[in-house]
């Protein structure tokens, strides 16, 4: 451990009461200063193996090996909680994926970051206000002293991420260990996050220890790439060598599963299953990897493309619409309004596909309240189809969620735990009458058009990958035979290879059922691949709208321009890799 920051050896990791290790021979080091990647999807171990270097496994777990982290006289693995609890925040210390799971709802950001200063005795106790004060503003805190009083829940992702991030540093650990900490952030926000990353790991001369499944986000962060795949390591080298000259077939399908602007003959996205005709830039060709059993690449999109906007009657008209929301400062004085949505007029031709982008904050969700009458705007007028949704009555609002069905971003979050698939998917069809024979076979038909098979229909949420309950999500949607979907965020926290699924199953969808698609993203790279046009949102406004195409190659605007060059590109990450 003399030159090494870290030593994991011979890690593996079997569930109690089983023989078969979900994590099996795992070696790997990192020293002082070094900034290591850790790819592969979910399930390939990566977080078990950060676990284990917090000593954070869960007890049904039975860990073997050693894992070594200079300054800590001992194997973690084996080490009493009491000295764990020293060793974490002032060796090693770590940012999770989800800071709202990590953070004390009850609790102020301030008496947060106070209480690991005070647990670890670093600082004195008067000294304590200034260094929260101190961390908050070396972490890029908008209101650094505002943000010490607020609640979690009043701060945006990006900005609890930074708590997250203030906290980990709070006492100078030698190693970080980022766990996907900007997977379902704005790429704005994650390139600020990124950068921000690499600066306070410099600042402090930290290790970092970098988990994630975007090829492109660890190359711009990272000196070197571990791949992980099956609870094993795969293949490991610098980024460029593991950009430009992958050796093993699993990193090369996870590159061509990365690369949106890459696409087969059928003009479909690569995934790890049809992988072995993609020629990446260095010219290498992807054997196929893996794929579960039932999971099925999604039949070939029907012939013929819908008419163009211009040669259609819209289906949405929405102008001059604006939503205001009241707020209220401390203590419970009045501030000014919140304008959410601000003089929004657009329209949507049937058989569209609309891409509707921007920052948190933007005015995307808002805009998808009003559309489907979850809420109503405090000024102008929605049509969508027949239905003038400001002033429709409950009867016509129900028939206009029918007509129109939302996928949501968490699909584990918007799925009832406590049913199984068949009652998830055919809940509308209960509510609108429809008799049992009609309701299975409906769902069945809808199952199979997402490619789960009918035994799905008796299985639970939690049964399933992510992906698999992303398609559940979509199937409930289209058991009403909806004439738009609307996509919110549908694969900003998948996999990217079950993002290419998803995204190649929705063009397929949207075809077969001739669906208008709004679809709703932060990232403008998965718009461009789906979406025909675009519309630009920005503090509640259209900031700029048009084909996405002319968006892309001819953006006037310098937000627009801010959000395509903050958008992680497979093809930006091999140029700099080289």
């Amino acid at each position: 451990m003399d030159e090494n920051l870290l030593e994991v050896n011979d890690l593996t990791i079997t569930p109690a009461g089983t023989e078969t290790p979900v994590l099996q021979d795992v070696s790997l080091s990192l020293a002082p200063g070094e900034r290591v990647g850790l790819i592969g999807e979910s399930g390939s171990g990566k977080s078990l193996t950060a676990q284990s270097v917090m000593g954070l496994l869960p007890e049904e777990l039975r860990a073997e090996g050693t894992v070594s982290v200079q300054g800590f006289d001992g194997n973690v693995l084996t080490a009493k909680e009491k000295t764990l609890a020293r060793m974490r925040s002032d060796l090693v210390s770590m940012v999770f994926q989800e800071p709202m799971s990590a953070l004390n709802p009850l609790m102020r950001i301030g008496a947060q970051i106070a209480e690991v200063l005070r647990i670890h005795g670093e600082v004195a106790r008067g000294d304590i206000p200034g260094r929260v004060l101190g961390l908050l503003t070396s972490v890029h805190m908008p209101d650094p002293n505002g943000a010490r009083y607020a609640y979690p829940h009043q701060l945006s992702g990006g900005q609890r991420q930074r708590v997250m991030l203030a906290i980990a540093l709070a006492n100078s650990p030698r190693l970080l260990i980022c766990d996907e900490p900007t997977t379902a952030l704005d790429v704005t926000v994650q390139r600020h996050m990124l950068d921000l990353i690499a600066e306070r790991v410099a600042a402090v001369q930290a290790g970092l220890l970098f988990i994630t499944h975007d090829l492109a986000v660890v190359a711009g962060v990272c000196d070197r790439v571990i791949v992980m795949y099956a609870g094993r390591i795969v293949e490991t080298g610098s980024v460029a060598q593991i950009f430009t000259d992958p050796q093993h077939e699993y990193t090369r399908g996870l590159l061509a599963s990365s690369d949106l602007e890459a696409t087969d003959a059928r003009g479909k996205l690569y995934t790890l299953k049809t992988a072995l005709s993609y020629a990446g830039p260095a010219g290498a060709t992807a054997p196929a990897a893996e794929e579960p059993a039932d999971v099925r690449e999604p039949a070939p999109a029907s012939a013929g493309e819908s008419d163009t906007a211009a040669e259609t009657a819209s289906l949405i008209d929405v102008t001059g619409v604006s939503k205001h929301f009241r707020a209220r400062g401390p203590l419970l004085r009045r501030r000014s309004p919140v304008r959410a949505l601000d003089d929004i007029s657009f329209s949507v031709a049937a058989g569209q596909r609309l891409g509707i982008v921007g920052e948190s904050g933007s005015g995307k969700s808002t805009l998808l309240t009003i559309l489907s009458g979850l809420d109503r705007p405090t000024s102008g007028q929605v049509r969508v189809g027949d239905v003038r949704v400001e002033s429709a009555s409950s009867a016509a609002l129900r028939s206009l969620r029918e007509d129109l069905q939302i996928v949501f971003q968490d699909p584990f979050a918007s799925l009832d735990p406590r049913m199984r698939v068949e009652d998830i998917v055919s809940e509308p069809l209960v509510a609108r009458g429809m008799v049992r024979a009609e309701r299975l076979a409906r769902v069945e038909e809808m199952l199979l058009a997402v490619d789960l098979d009918s035994k799905a229909m008796r299985r639970y949420p939690h049964q399933f990958s992510g992906g698999q309950r992303q398609r559940i999500s979509i199937a409930r949607a289209l058991v009403t035979r909806p004439q738009i979907l609307v996509a919110d965020e549908p694969v900003s926290a998948l996999d990217v290879s079950v993002r290419a699924q998803v995204l190649n199953l929705l063009t397929d969808l949207v075809d077969d059922y001739a669906l208008t698609l709004l679809f709703v993203s932060h990232d403008l790279g998965v718009v461009k691949h789906l979406c025909s046009d675009v519309i630009v949102m920005k503090d509640g406004h259209i900031v700029e709208s048009g084909s996405t195409d002319d968006i892309y190659a001819n953006p006037r605007e310098d937000y627009t321009r801010s959000l395509i060059a903050a958008t992680p590109s497979l093809a930006g990450a091999l140029a700099s890799a080289t």
